[in-house]
């Protein structure tokens, strides 16, 4: 078994450039793991544990996986609020893992640090071999160092929330050589104590955290040459001083050198603004994203959660950094992925054949075709274009697309579609699968499913009756006007030519919400606990229902709280 020291030394040796065409990527089982154990912690206590994300989806840049470390914030777990599982959709790392063909590593602190399971950030001192930084890094030394996952080792990142986001900043500069990319949200820079979160300490300036910072990078310090960095706040973040923010990203361009040219803030969804600042030569550097309104928690955007420090109403920050990190990596070279310029499918009898071309050298064409008789064929054809057939097809309904793989750096293109098509004859109308509830209001469901093969159109039915008037012609429909606090049951059925109707799908149930209207009261956390929109634990002032920490629990310190349910508050503002 290996030694931390050994495995340190792998990971080095891994660093070294690596030239010529790559290996087919293996595809992961596209879902979290169960819980893993990794190293111990002999400094903290206990074993590193947590989760990762192996994606099915081929990688994005140079023919090879990106890595990235995900740290929780104090009060947080990777399981509760990190990972993206059935129940919970976490910080969302999932769909862009899925986009990048990138693996997510979502671990635990170890130990109890600061009674509120943190990461050591604040410690006097950092080793790569010990503590938090030591089971981290010998984290990812376990997944660069282990072929099957494909990890490219200059396309390894970290980012993190508020602990998290502090413990990012001390692994970027403890090890410059590893992390390409970090990104620090609501994150106390190096040489802070747990006593000065709430505000900058007299003094303490960017070139205070660039020396402590280049302090703990050691003989790395020229890594720091090619490594970016991203920093995120929101204005109501009332836990970590929103000073820091621009405090961490001037740090790190201190530590990386040159002169900085600062360019216009670019607007981001939902509210906020981007400051890109780009270096001499023309790259950028750092960015510092202000999110409005937000307090302190991870800003995951849609499909993430909206509690325990998770806010799903503003930007998508996982989908931001990682098109930050693949778009200014300056470690990996820069190579575009082979390009699809057309396919087709033609049908004769019971023979399908497929088309395509693509620019670039292209070493193979692959051909998915689903269908009655499916067709998955990595080995389709090669060159600028492409021609095969496959005879014996089931009658049915088909559709598919065509997919290109340079010969020479292992990129993929991006499929080329081929819409749906019909061997033989029709088949009778089923009724569409997979109807599922989406957002509801008080007086509003939405609603999606399957299209249906042969479909021309769809109707909607709500307990019993039919809703739509018209044949609806996509695949979802919002259904208003309806009672708040009540439940319904929907069913869907399919439209082909002629007028025919299938049967009516599965039946779903679905209930409008109560209509509570939310609210929000900015206070001092002193004033929030007297009124009974939080209370006291441990000198602490916790929300009420999420139990969100809010800061010390005196008059100097001040919060937002909105109440979304009779009795359940967040920190922020209404979603």
């Amino acid at each position: 078994m290996f030694t931390r020291m050994a495995r340190q030394a792998v990971l080095l040796a891994a660093l070294a450039p690596w030239v010529g065409a790559q290996a087919q990527v293996q595809a992961g089982p596209g879902a979290w793991s169960g819980n893993q154990t990794w190293a111990s912690d002999t400094v903290n206590g206990g074993a590193l544990t947590g989760y990762y994300y192996w994606p099915a989806t081929a990688p994005a840049l140079a023919g090879k996986r990106a890595l990235v470390l995900v740290l929780h914030g104090c009060s947080q777990t990777a399981a509760g609020d990190v990972i993206d599982s059935t129940s919970d959709k976490g910080y969302n790392w999932k769909g862009v893992a899925d986009q990048y063909g990138a693996v997510i590593l979502a671990p635990n602190a170890t130990g109890n640090l600061y009674g509120s399971h943190c990461w050591d950030w604040a410690r006097s001192t950092h080793s790569r071999t010990t503590g938090h930084s030591g089971v981290l890094l010998d984290l990812i030394n376990r997944f660069v160092g282990n072929p099957q996952y494909a990890i490219d080792p200059k396309q390894v990142y970290v980012a993190g929330l508020s602990s998290g986001g502090a413990q990012t900043m001390v692994m970027g500069c403890l090890a410059p050589d590893i992390f390409a990319g970090v990104g620090i949200n609501a994150g106390p820079p190096p040489g802070v104590s747990t006593l000065q979160i709430g505000a900058v300490p007299s003094g303490y300036t960017a070139t205070t955290a660039a020396n402590n910072c280049k302090n703990l990078a050691g003989t790395s310090l020229s890594q720091f040459a090619t490594q970016i960095a991203g920093v995120i706040w929101g204005t109501n973040d009332y836990t970590v001083a929103q000073g820091y923010g621009p405090l961490d990203a001037a740090a790190m361009r201190i530590v990386y050198g040159g002169s900085y040219t600062k360019g216009a803030a670019v607007n981001v969804p939902t509210g906020g603004s981007n400051i890109p600042y780009t270096d001499a030569n023309g790259k950028v550097r750092t960015s510092e994203i202000t999110v409005t309104g937000m307090g302190h928690a991870w800003p995951a955007g849609t499909g993430g959660q909206n509690s325990n420090f998770v806010d799903a109403s503003k930007v998508n920050y996982p989908a931001f950094v990682m098109d930050f990190w693949f778009k200014n990596n300056l470690r990996v070279a820069q190579v575009a992925p082979p390009s699809m310029t057309s396919c087709s499918a033609s049908v004769s009898g019971s023979t399908i054949t497929v088309n395509g071309a693509a620019s670039g050298t292209i070493g193979s064409y692959k051909v998915v075709l689903n269908g009655p008789t499916p067709v998955n064929d990595a080995a389709a054809g090669s060159g600028s274009s492409f021609s095969k057939a496959y005879a014996g097809r089931a009658d049915g309904y088909y559709s598919g697309s065509v997919t290109a793989t340079d010969s020479g750096t292992g990129l993929t293109s991006n499929a080329c579609t081929i819409g749906q098509f019909l061997v033989g004859s029709a088949p009778a109308l089923q009724p569409p699968a997979g109807l599922a509830v989406g957002a509801r209001t008080a007086s509003s469901i939405a609603l999606s499913w399957n299209a249906s093969n042969g479909a021309t159109g769809y109707n909607l039915y709500r307990n019993g009756s039919k809703v739509n008037a018209a044949a609806l012609t996509s695949t979802g429909y919002t259904d208003s006007g309806l009672a708040a606090a009540t439940a319904y049951s929907y069913q869907v059925s399919a439209l082909g030519n002629g007028g025919v109707e299938s049967a009516r799908s599965a039946s779903v149930s679905a209930s409008t919400p109560s209509g509570f209207a939310c609210t929000t009261t900015t206070a001092s956390n002193y004033a929030h606990v007297t009124a009974g929109r939080a209370h006291n634990s441990g000198g602490y002032a916790l929300a009420n229902g999420s139990n969100q920490n809010m800061g010390l629990n005196n008059t100097f310190y001040t919060s937002t709280l909105a109440q979304t349910s009779a009795g359940y508050y967040i920190i922020g503002s209404c979603p």
